[in-house]
């Protein structure tokens, strides 16, 4: 495929939020934004989102470059170092970086008459778990007296995707009726009056058909080196104590982000009875995946494309853990838009988990585009 034409633009996330849409060939991407946000990210774009559409529409770089596979981002990355004199392209924002390499391997696909995934990994065939935030608190929550920690998740035990998603959508409709929720927050979770306790022990009487999860987002209620809870403060091995005895209490197949993302030998007190989780500690970044690793933080990692940007080092991130046995979990964000090739790029990965939501049209479109994918196999998947 030879690149055409490119453009850029701002539109609107599901928070209303700017964001950055790239097209190439005349295939359109898009980057989600994050609210709660670590501190290692990579920052969204290079100065500005005003700044980066500019440098994207008035520079001819790609124009006329010949990309025939998903190795060739690599000689985008290094087009992008040289002309910007950036030692690393995620340096020209990640945002903007991942939007850019995601509308060329669409533009790739449709010019080769394939799937997105299949550029990628056409010999995928593992279908991703979805990871479903039914219940919102913390950050993400508008609600007074709503719960302390950010995400309240379901996890279905099914094979089918499309199994998985009936069963996600159901028990979200019971504990909409169950908690009288008359609101969402940002992502579609339920907006409740109750503390996390309570939240919980409603969700456990569907652990015949899920696991549960929660992610803490504990940097967020860290300050002063204490873990805040309303009026309560929790010393580092108090918060370690309580986290563990929910874990046990609630038998908690899924905990994220239990304690402030600084502390890496402290994630490795946390009782790993499934899956513990780093979102903040790693940042979809190699080197915190790596400290990660070596410190024995975690069995379990989220991965944000936008976070990180590139999706070269991404792929490298999916091999690392999959070398160390560490779960993968494609994860969307806050503000989200309705490109589905989180699904894709879920499936050719080959990511053990896909967390995108229930609800609302922003979360539904991945659910819908990996049961688009499910049923062109004809249920050879499973």
């Amino acid at each position: 495929m030879i690149i055409k034409e490119v453009k850029a633009r701002a539109i609107l996330d599901s928070r209303k939020q700017k964001t950055i849409e790239v097209s190439v060939n005349g295939c359109v991407a898009s980057s989600p934004s994050g609210k709660s946000t670590g501190k290692y990210e990579t920052p969204c774009y290079f100065k500005s989102l005003e700044n980066n559409i500019k440098l994207i529409n008035n520079s001819k770089l790609l124009i006329g470059l010949e990309i025939n596979s998903f190795s060739d981002l690599k000689k985008i990355e290094a087009l992008i170092k040289k002309k910007f004199r950036f030692n690393d392209a995620k340096k020209f924002g990640a945002n903007a970086l991942y939007a850019w390499e995601s509308a060329i391997l669409k533009a790739l696909a449709k010019s080769e008459g394939k799937e997105l995934w299949q550029i990628i990994n056409p010999d995928a065939k593992v279908m991703p778990i979805p990871v479903g935030n039914a219940i919102g608190g913390g950050l993400h929550s508008h609600n007074e007296g709503h719960p302390i920690f950010q995400e309240f998740l379901l996890i279905p035990k099914e094979v089918s995707i499309q199994k998985n998603v009936a069963i996600m959508n159901d028990i979200y409709n019971r504990l909409k009726v169950i908690t009288e929720s008359k609101s969402v927050d940002d992502e579609g979770a339920l907006q409740v009056g109750l503390h996390d306790e309570q939240v919980l022990h409603i969700m456990a009487h569907y652990k015949d058909k899920v696991n549960i999860g929660i992610d803490c987002a504990s940097s967020t209620i860290f300050e002063g080196g204490f873990y805040r809870y309303n009026k309560l403060l929790f010393s580092n091995n108090m918060q370690i104590k309580y986290i563990n005895h929910l874990i046990d209490t609630f038998d908690i197949f899924y905990i994220e982000d239990p304690i402030d993302e600084e502390d890496f030998l402290g994630f490795e007190r946390i009782n790993r009875k499934h899956l513990l989780v780093g979102d903040d500690l790693t940042v979809t970044h190699k080197d915190r995946l790596k400290k990660a690793i070596k410190n024995k933080s975690i069995n379990a990692m989220i991965i944000k494309p936008n976070q990180n940007g590139s999706l070269v080092e991404l792929a490298e991130i999916f091999k690392i853990c999959k070398k160390n046995r560490i779960k993968t979990i494609l994860s969307h964000r806050a503000g989200e838009t309705m490109d589905s090739a989180l699904a894709d790029y879920a499936f050719a990965f080959e990511a053990d988990y896909i967390k995108c939501g229930i609800k609302t049209k922003w979360r539904e479109a991945k659910l819908n585009r990996l049961i688009e994918i499910e049923k062109s196999f004809k249920h050879t998947l499973f």
